[in-house]
């Protein structure tokens, strides 16, 4: 990958707001939200094959949920009048169950009117907010407030408050392909999909899409983000619209779908991280949630069942893996992974970030040290996983120009085929994952993290996971030597690696590694309570929180690095 860290800001690809397809949607904001609304409904009725007994289930299965969620995981978020509309629902439902003298048309259109007021209020939920002013303000204000922290961190005094001799390039290290990114934006549609390990993913993608000069992508944030009043303002302001994961409905799904498929068809560049939710055990993505994935494909289809067969009518596709030291939420997440049963559970979103306060403080806390983040944007490819070219042609293996066209085609026609785009969204999910392995970059915590727990799962290797976090903390001890000794026979392996553009690295992997490893124990879980790795008094290596160890240590799982130990 090309080593080249954006020290500035670029000029913004459309200079007048009023340009931005955001803008635009905004603008036709009620009409689109109704046609959502009425596209969710025929696809529901597709669906359910316009049966009225079947599409009945699926109302009284919605109702259910809806009344249990309520009841057992409400948010503060929630409109002030959902148990009124779900007793409506309730009550017309009844309405047409006692009406048995009713023709089945005419049972048919009464589930159809409910079904309508359904999908519109999901369509109204999920619809971003987005205004042009609040924008503006927000990219200033995280712009400006990170800066300032970042100054007071690094120079000292009074003066600090006031410095510009930080920028906050210099802290968050943006490489990859990012010119490619700005041109293939001005020809087509850009879908970004990030890796997700943190709630401050969503606010750190934003700052950067505006750096790149890029107008501000739609993205599904998680609703349980705008319970915080902080993040609700940032979110809004941010193009971000709601998506509710504790409605697993076929007719909240759907109508979530098609508000994704309906704004990448408008050209809005769209964002959403197709992990689904922010990685429990540390490790990168390899099982992507298809449900939006698929919607880029089937938008992609839509433009070219419309005659839009220039570059002006594809949607590409932008893998970007996101670089921590340190994960605020770390302990919540890794012990949330660790207790799942498999059982279908309620998200319990009581992590590190539930307040504002609390993200104000881990700013402060994370500007005032000096743990870095990258963020490595991939190569952009086509809805197949094929990477395309400067002027967004895609390309075969060899490097000649196919037409994503053909892959739609039926005797000579783009046709919709249900089952053949869920056979292309697989194939177009397993190439992102490969894409996330390539373009991650490796830091010194990870080689730390991964070395310390590989070589404590050696020294007991009777042991499962469940076992060695079960293990004593004073009991385990890693002479200092053999630790480096472990720490440069995985770092050699990682640049083989590289070599092959299986793996990238962060600069700092190049110094000696004694060095590496203090830089290492020094940003490893740096904010924690309990640290994952430290040194002790001896100068041998010990752990204060094994499980955080793990977390920590799965950045480089998939790699097959575990076979050297």
């Amino acid at each position: 990958m090309e080593e080249q860290y954006i020290k500035h800001r670029y000029e913004p690809i459309i200079p007048s707001k009023e340009e931005w397809p955001v803008v635009k949607l905004a603008r036709e904001r009620k009409e689109f939200v109704k046609k959502v609304a009425e596209l969710a409904e025929s696809r529901i009725l597709s669906l359910t094959g316009n049966n009225p007994d079947i599409l009945k289930e699926e109302l009284e299965t919605t109702l259910y949920r809806e009344k249990l969620r309520i009841k057992q995981n409400p948010w503060a978020v929630d409109p002030d009048d959902e148990r009124e509309f779900w007793s409506e629902v309730k009550a017309a439902l009844l309405q047409v169950t006692t009406e048995s003298h009713a023709s089945k048309a005419k049972k048919m259109e009464a589930y159809q009117e409910i079904l309508g007021k359904i999908t519109s209020r999901y369509a109204e939920e999920i619809a971003s907010n987005f205004k042009a002013s609040h924008y503006k303000f927000t990219r200033s204000v995280v712009t400006y407030g990170f800066s300032r922290l970042l100054n007071a961190a690094r120079v000292k005094g009074f003066k600090s408050i006031f410095s510009n001799q930080y920028t906050l390039q210099d802290k968050i290290q943006i490489t990859g392909q990012t010119d490619q990114i700005r041109d293939l934006a001005t020809k087509g549609t850009i879908v970004m999909v990030p890796t997700h390990f943190s709630n401050l993913d969503s606010i750190l993608i934003g700052w950067i899409i505006s750096v790149l000069g890029m107008p501000p992508f739609i993205y599904g944030a998680g609703l349980n983000l705008f319970n915080i009043s902080i993040f609700a303002y940032f979110m809004n302001a941010l193009g971000a619209y709601k998506v509710d994961r504790r409605k697993k409905n076929l007719m909240y799904l759907e109508t979530l779908k098609t508000y994704s498929k309906e704004a990448i068809q408008f050209g809005c560049h769209s964002l959403f991280f197709p992990g689904g939710t922010r990685s429990r055990s540390g490790m990168i993505e390899s099982k992507l949630k298809l449900g939006l994935l698929s919607t880029a494909i089937e938008a992609q289809r839509a433009n070219f069942q419309n005659g839009i067969n220039d570059v002006s009518g594809k949607i590409f596709i932008v893998p970007v893996t996101i670089n921590y030291h340190f994960v605020l939420e770390a302990p919540g997440l890794i012990q949330d992974y660790l207790s799942i049963t498999g059982q279908e559970r309620y998200y319990k979103e009581n992590d590190e970030f539930s307040t504002s306060y609390k993200i104000s403080k881990f700013l402060v806390k994370f500007f005032t040290k000096g743990s870095d983040i990258s963020v490595s944007v991939g190569r952009a490819m086509d809805v197949m996983g094929n990477f395309v070219d400067a002027d967004g042609n895609s390309l075969d293996k060899r490097g000649r120009i196919i037409d994503t066209r053909d892959y739609f085609l039926s005797e000579g026609k783009v046709t919709v085929d249900p089952q053949r785009e869920e056979e292309y969204t697989h194939m177009l999910g397993k190439r992102i994952v490969e894409e996330f392995h390539k373009i991650n970059r490796v830091f010194s915590s990870h080689l730390v993290a991964f070395v310390g727990f590989e070589l404590i799962k050696a020294k007991n290797p009777k042991l499962d996971l469940f076992d060695l976090i079960r293990l004593p903390e004073e009991d385990i001890v890693i002479p200092y030597e053999e630790f480096k000794n472990a720490c440069q026979m995985v770092l050699d392996q990682i640049f083989e690696l590289k070599k092959k553009g299986l793996i990238d690295t962060a600069p700092h992997i190049e110094r000696s590694m004694d060095e590496i490893i203090h830089h290492g124990l020094d940003n490893v879980g740096m904010y924690h309570a309990k640290r994952p790795l430290i040194r002790d008094k001896e100068g041998n290596i010990v752990t204060e929180d094994i499980s955080l160890l793990y977390f920590y240590h799965n950045r480089l799982h998939g790699y097959a690095l575990e076979k050297l130990f």
